[in-house]
């Protein structure tokens, strides 16, 4: 005799309308709970495929059964289930239809089956070179011509995704590839007044700077959007001196010479030294930090910052251009 809970999974594939409505918002409700999850997951191979189809239905439908996924999906057995029946594809497919009315709900799914390596290769389409790397390009393009300012920003934990997939080797090659264009778009957003958004562009940005050492080049190509990312947040409060402004790039000086909105999240300025830091391993790098007065920029920050584990992230990166060579020494001996 099969028990409540096969009836009620087995009730999501009825062909009576008002049946099936009633079972999606039970399920849903049952995924908000550890043990609803636990009591779930035993029937997880008919389940899964059940809420996915439901994913199509009107939005009464396929909103429950989205958000059933997102909370399964946050146990990573049931998300590895999910990536081996091949949800990123449904979910890639369904994001682009036009009439699709879960879209928010759709890259909150992708978040979560991206936390694993089968679901980061799933994304990236790494078993066909003809395609690699194409979903990617469409959820960034789609990350940044959407806009928090209409208060229904759809897109913005796509950022979250970018920090899952550069977390991968594979990943960061992709963003990293100049003919692709990807890291300038997404630098770009940092300037986004959307939390979600600025720490999903500094962690991708740290990320790719794991690269620094085979693709410093490909990073600095972008140097114009990659360094007010990385240094504005990090600049500090005050409004700086024209003695000081005048020895950088326009879209670094202009920034520091009036008021600004601090960054208050101390880990998105932890994410920005950790970069800069990645950055000036390489001699390169410091020389590229320096043509842009960095290491200013890095004094005065650090002469503004209270928290203990930011300004530890400050001196890491000063005892390295204080054991620099020549000049370098007396300016950055105040960083450290």
């Amino acid at each position: 005799m099969a028990t409540e809970m096969e009836e009620l999974v087995g009730f999501l594939s009825s062909p009576s309308p008002p049946v099936k409505k009633a079972a999606v918002d039970i399920v849903c409700g049952l995924t908000g709970s550890e043990d609803g999850l636990q009591s779930l997951a035993t029937f997880a191979n008919i389940l899964l495929p059940s809420l996915v189809r439901l994913l199509s239905e009107t939005k009464e439908v396929s909103q429950p059964a989205a958000e059933g996924l997102v909370n399964l999906s946050q146990n990573s057995n049931m998300a590895s289930k999910m990536v081996t029946i091949g949800m990123v594809k449904t979910a890639m497919d369904l994001l682009y239809k036009p009439d699709t009315s879960i879209t928010r709900l759709l890259v909150m799914l992708l978040v979560n089956l991206t936390q694993s390596d089968a679901g980061i290769a799933s994304l990236l389409q790494t078993g066909d070179e003809k395609v690699q790397g194409l979903y990617v390009m469409k959820l960034v393009r789609s990350f940044c011509r959407s806009s928090n300012e209409s208060g229904d920003d759809s897109f913005e934990h796509v950022g979250s995704i970018l920090v899952n997939i550069s977390k991968n080797e594979a990943g960061r090659k992709i963003l990293l590839d100049p003919k692709r264009g990807l890291l300038k778009q997404i630098i770009r957003q940092f300037d986004s007044s959307s939390p979600l958004r600025k720490k999903g562009v500094s962690g991708t940005i740290r990320n790719c700077c794991f690269e620094a050492e085979n693709q410093l080049q490909n990073l600095l190509l972008v140097s114009e959007f990659l360094w007010p990312a990385l240094l504005l947040p990090v600049a500090g409060h005050k409004i700086y001196a024209e003695q000081d402004t005048v020895k950088m790039p326009p879209e670094l000086g202009t920034a520091l010479s009036i008021d600004r909105e601090p960054v208050d999240d101390p880990e998105i300025r932890i994410q920005a030294l950790e970069a800069i830091y990645l950055i000036v391993l390489q001699e390169a790098g410091r020389r590229a930090l320096w043509s842009v007065n960095g290491p200013r920029i890095l004094q005065v920050g650090y002469e503004d910052e209270e928290d203990p584990k930011v300004m530890e992230a400050y001196e890491r990166i000063g005892s390295l251009l204080v054991h620099g060579n020549g000049t370098e020494e007396s300016t950055a001996e105040a960083t450290k």
